[in-house]
């Protein structure tokens, strides 16, 4: 597969060469929280996928940390999976999960600016320089492979010097997501009434907010839900798979980042017992911004069939996202969470009212100081040219 995707750099590859490789079935797949009939909805569907952002490793960008490598092939897969996920809360954020793409068609302002987000360039908020050097605060040496977990983490920082899409983000610890600790960090009051000192009251909900019954006027900041997990020791354990698959079903799904030994992938639906991935495991070279301001897209989107794999050959260790533009959003999750997660006698995750007490008092997480560039880190790029173009896959204790 690497040597098919390798000639993708520069090339345009057209859907119908690649219709064959999914079966004839009146199987259902579902893409992030749509689904697709994919006898007669093949196109559609193809659409579909190809909408999502695409990064791969990238080739021939500044160097990282100023004397760091200028390539992440061989141990970024992790990242641009993380970015993959990100760009698609963003792309709800701004655009809705019903925006399409097309090629050489122009896009909303929105669209270009989301993609610069994470170009290959040090000022780029969300590029693979400032994942990589936040990451020196998690324990990874640049040029370290990432596991899920880590890339949450990284991701959950680098959000707070982001103005622009204002996410908060949440990653759950213990495998138990708590309602109490989101509404807190989400709920925020609008600017004039800063003044007023005090945050709402934890009563507050959207329905009293709707009738005005409140002297409060709050804001909910939307919301990048990531849940780590271990669905087993070695192999995945198959009593987790029918809730792992409820979970692409969910219209807040922003699909899971995970894969197998020596790869990473960032996979967005299923089809029967296959999961669809995106992989990021192709190296394009390094695009930067025209002279009009603009980014030439073509490659930051995949014109190909996409990969499937067993979901029984998933590597246990996987992080799940969800994104909720609105407060009535987490609550409809949290409803089917409750419906369909939960119903499990051996549970993918926990969903739970209040902050347990045996646990640190929450504290919605601040700007961090960040007192390094990361190039100390690093020796010098020979010790990057001895990595293999695979990886690794970080198991993780959760």
């Amino acid at each position: 597969m690497e040597s098919v995707l390798s000639k993708y750099e520069n090339q345009i590859t057209i859907f119908t060469d690649y219709l064959e490789e999914y079966p004839d079935t009146d199987e259902l797949v579902w893409i992030l929280g749509k689904q697709h009939l994919l006898k007669t909805e093949k196109s559609k569907l193809l659409s579909d996928i190809s909408a999502r952002l695409w990064f791969t490793y990238r080739r021939k960008f500044s160097p990282i940390g100023g004397t760091g490598p200028s390539s992440d092939a061989g141990w970024g897969c992790m990242l641009r999976c993380g970015q993959m996920m990100l760009a698609q809360a963003l792309i709800c954020r701004h655009l809705g999960r019903d925006w399409s793409w097309e090629k050489q068609k122009e896009q909303p302002k929105e669209y270009q600016r989301i993609l610069q987000c994470f170009l290959d360039r040090k000022d780029c908020c969300y590029s693979i320089h400032q994942m990589a050097q936040m990451g020196v605060g998690e324990g990874k040496s640049i040029g370290e492979w990432f596991g899920p977990n880590t890339v949450a983490q990284v991701l959950k920082k680098l959000a707070l010097f982001d103005e622009w899409n204002s996410l908060a983000v949440y990653v759950s610890m213990d495998n138990t997501v708590v309602i109490e600790d989101i509404k807190k960090m989400c709920r925020v009051l609008p600017l004039s009434a800063d003044t007023a000192g005090d945050r709402p009251p934890d009563s507050l909900t959207a329905s009293n907010l709707s009738k005005g019954t409140s002297a409060y006027c709050s804001a909910w900041k939307p919301l990048l839900l990531i849940v780590p997990l271990r669905l087993g020791i070695n192999q995945i354990n198959p009593v987790y798979v029918d809730a792992f698959k409820e979970c692409f079903k969910m219209p807040q799904s922003l699909g899971a980042l995970g894969g197998k030994p020596n790869n990473a992938y960032y996979f967005i639906g299923f089809l029967g017992d296959e999961l669809i991935f995106l992989d990021p495991h192709t190296t394009q070279t390094f695009v930067d911004t025209e002279e009009n301001g603009t980014v030439n897209d073509q490659t930051f989107h995949c014109l190909q069939s996409p990969q499937r794999m067993n979901i029984l050959n998933l590597d246990p260790s996987v992080a799940l996202g969800f994104f909720c533009k609105e407060e009535k959003d987490f609550d409809n999750w949290c409803s089917l969470v409750q419906k369909e997660i939960l119903k499990e006698n051996l549970r993918m995750f926990e969903l739970v009212q209040k902050h347990p007490s045996h646990w640190p008092p929450f504290v919605p997480p601040a700007k961090p100081e960040v007192t390094t560039t990361g190039a100390e880190f690093i020796d010098s790029t020979e010790q990057l040219e001895e990595f293999d173009l695979e990886e690794d896959f970080e198991i993780l204790s959760v």
